[in-house]
């Protein structure tokens, strides 16, 4: 989806986690994320306890976040010395803005993702938190550990972040396939926060119950946040700035087909395929392809985030 050129973008919301060494970040040793990128990894999951939600099954306690599997930007999409710094977001001003750079674009939908929760969820008597996203290139410390290219975009439930390598999107395209359009990047965005409102459900540990598996409590988790994601884009173009200008413009059906092609590329059957020359079902963590683009369409269509429910069905895959 393109942002309209007038919306005015607000920088608060992100922040700059730099580039190049450094440690492993608080809380765990040895660099360990929470969740973490597809790129062949397994989803590593880690004993934390969180409060308890009312709504999609919640109420379990633990903690996962999983995410989506870098390589360099256009000079004009990242500072050329590799490092995305505070300063740089100076120039993320307005939509327009996010419709040509792409850190201006993870600002843009940060900001819309969670003005949507912000609106959303007291519907289902829930409050929003809202949670900064780290836009960084290399890698940076977290509180899951330390961040970096190869693990792609995750949530870390320790510090509440949301962490976004800013070249992370040309390797979306290039190396495992999906389309250039604008919904595709925004997708990988919105399921990252997916995870956030799940840990606010109390939900995010059930991924601990069984962590691998195609039908997992690992893979339900990932699904339902790819549904979760969905529902932010039926409502999207309801989004808005501070002046109440939208955010979006309508959405097409290019867009969607964006959207999926994304969600498609990261299906652990077409990421095992590509780098170890067969499918194994059993070591799955995130989901098929053809699961992720079914519930993510399943949020999209109903925009009801009831509807995510993946632990509420015999088999999600």
């Amino acid at each position: 989806m393109s942002f309209n050129d007038n919306a005015q973008l607000d920088t608060s919301q992100v922040q700059s986690g730099g580039s190049g060494g450094g440690g492993g970040g608080g809380g765990f040793p040895g660099g360990i994320q929470v969740g973490g990128g597809i790129g062949g990894l397994i989803l590593l999951v880690l004993m934390l306890v969180f409060g308890g939600g009312k709504i999609l099954g919640g109420g379990d306690s633990g903690s996962t976040a999983g995410g989506l599997p870098s390589q360099q930007l256009q000079s004009d999409q990242v500072a050329a010395a590799g490092q995305v710094d505070q300063a740089q977001f100076s120039q993320c001003k307005t939509g327009a803005d996010a419709n040509r750079n792409d850190v201006c674009l993870i600002v843009a939908t940060v900001n819309s993702v969670q003005d949507y929760w912000t609106k959303a969820l007291p519907k289902y008597q829930m409050n929003y938190e809202p949670v900064k996203t780290v836009i960084y290139q290399g890698q940076t410390p977290s509180g899951c550990g330390t961040a970096n290219s190869q693990v792609g975009p995750f949530y870390c439930p320790l510090d509440k972040k949301v962490y976004v390598d800013a070249s992370f999107f040309q390797e979306l395209q290039s190396k495992f396939g999906a389309d250039g359009g604008q919904l595709a990047k925004e997708y990988v965005i919105a399921h990252e926060y997916g995870h956030h409102v799940q840990d606010l459900l109390g939900i995010l540990g059930r991924a601990q119950q069984d962590p691998q598996g195609a039908n997992s409590g690992a893979v339900r988790i990932e699904l339902m946040a790819d549904c979760l994601a969905g529902t932010w884009v039926k409502h999207a173009t309801e989004t808005t700035d501070a002046n109440g200008t939208p955010l979006l413009k309508a959405i097409t059906e290019s867009d969607i087909k964006s959207a999926l092609s994304a969600a498609s590329a990261v299906g652990d059957d077409r990421i095992q395929q590509k780098m170890q020359g067969r499918v194994t079902p059993e070591n799955w963590t995130h989901g098929s392809a053809q699961a992720r683009m079914n519930w993510f369409t399943q949020g999209y269509q109903t925009g009801d985030i009831n509807q995510c429910n993946t632990f509420g069905v015999p088999t999600v895959s």
